[in-house]
């Protein structure tokens, strides 16, 4: 091999390794750090809510409603993969419900994972309505002459129930 090629080879060796370092998988946590050891000892009907805080740390969010009768908690984690320029796939995420009693007993535990996420792939970006398609035109022209001046019967300010008096 002449002297020459061998740093042009070096280079295309430092470029190539350069450009295929930004396809890296990248993995991303999101969340709640799930210990299934703790989170397995959380029980319905023995524990409350501030043995279930000191077992597994405050909630990811907590539910807006219900919050006099029955409250309950979600503990969300979420890890995704990322490759270059693509959007972020989950590869695994677990979500945890306690729902308390009245009374701040654990009434019940649900855990729920990627099964359950439904993914939703829209077809346009437009949405669809219902009756007659109109034109750019049509939309922007079409209420000239309809509407009907103010007054008896019209939409104007006067009559009874109305604010121009």
């Amino acid at each position: 091999m002449p002297v020459k090629s061998k740093p042009v080879l070096l280079a295309a060796i430092v470029l190539a390794a350069a450009a295929t370092g930004g396809c890296a998988k990248v993995r991303a946590h999101h969340g709640y750090i799930f210990d299934q050891d703790l989170a397995n000892s959380v029980e319905p009907g023995v524990d409350n809510q501030e043995s279930v805080r000191a077992v597994m740390g405050d909630p990811t969010f907590t539910s807006m409603f219900n919050k006099g009768s029955q409250s309950e908690w979600f503990y969300i984690s979420r890890i995704t993969r990322n490759l270059a320029y693509k959007r972020p796939k989950p590869i695994a995420e677990t979500v945890m419900r306690i729902r308390f009693a009245p009374d701040g007993t654990v009434a019940s535990v649900d855990k729920t994972g990627l099964d359950q996420v439904v993914n939703i792939n829209p077809t346009d970006k437009k949405t669809p309505t219902l009756g007659r398609k109109k034109s750019f035109f049509e939309q922007l022209f079409g209420n000239i002459g309809t509407v009907t001046p103010g007054g008896v019967g019209g939409a104007g300010g006067g009559g009874a129930g109305g604010g121009g008096q």
